[in-house]
C-alpha cells in the first residue's frame, strides 16, 4: 500500500503547454510567411494589392453585367452574413443601411438643393 501514495499528485504541468498560433483576420493561423506560397494577383483582395499593380489587378477584374452583378451579390451576401444573419444582432446593420441611404438621397438631390439655396422666398 505505500507504493501507491509514494508520490502526491501534482496540480501543475511539469512543462508549459504550447501556445496556440495567432489567427489572422483571413481566418487562418499565422504562420512563417515565407513559407506561404504567392497568391496570384488575380485572387487578390483590393487591400492586399501594392499600389503598383493596381493597374494590372483593374485589368483582370471582370467589367460584364454578370460580373457586376456577381460582385453585387457577393457584397450583399457578405454584409447580410455579417450585420444581419446573426445570433444577436444589433442596430448596427440597419442603421448603417439607412446612413447610406440618406446620404445617397443627399446626393442625388444636391444640385436641386444648391439651386434653391440663392433662391429668395421673399
Amino acid at each position: 500500500m505505500a507504493a501507491l501514495h509514494s508520490q502526491p499528485p501534482t496540480l501543475l504541468p511539469s512543462a508549459p503547454a504550447p501556445r496556440p498560433l495567432p489567427v489572422s483576420p483571413r481566418g487562418g493561423a499565422q504562420r512563417d510567411k515565407m513559407a506561404q506560397p504567392p497568391v496570384p494577383l488575380k485572387d487578390m483582395k483590393l487591400l492586399d494589392v501594392k499600389l503598383g499593380q493596381l493597374s494590372s489587378w483593374l485589368a483582370m477584374r471582370d467589367f460584364t453585367p454578370g460580373g457586376i452583378v456577381g460582385a453585387f451579390r457577393r457584397g450583399y451576401d457578405r454584409y447580410y452574413n455579417k450585420y444581419i444573419n446573426v445570433k444577436k444582432g444589433g442596430l448596427g446593420g440597419i442603421s448603417m443601411v439607412l446612413a447610406g441611404y440618406v446620404v445617397i438621397s443627399y446626393i442625388w438631390s444636391y444640385s436641386h438643393l444648391k439651386h434653391d439655396r440663392r433662391r429668395k422666398y421673399h
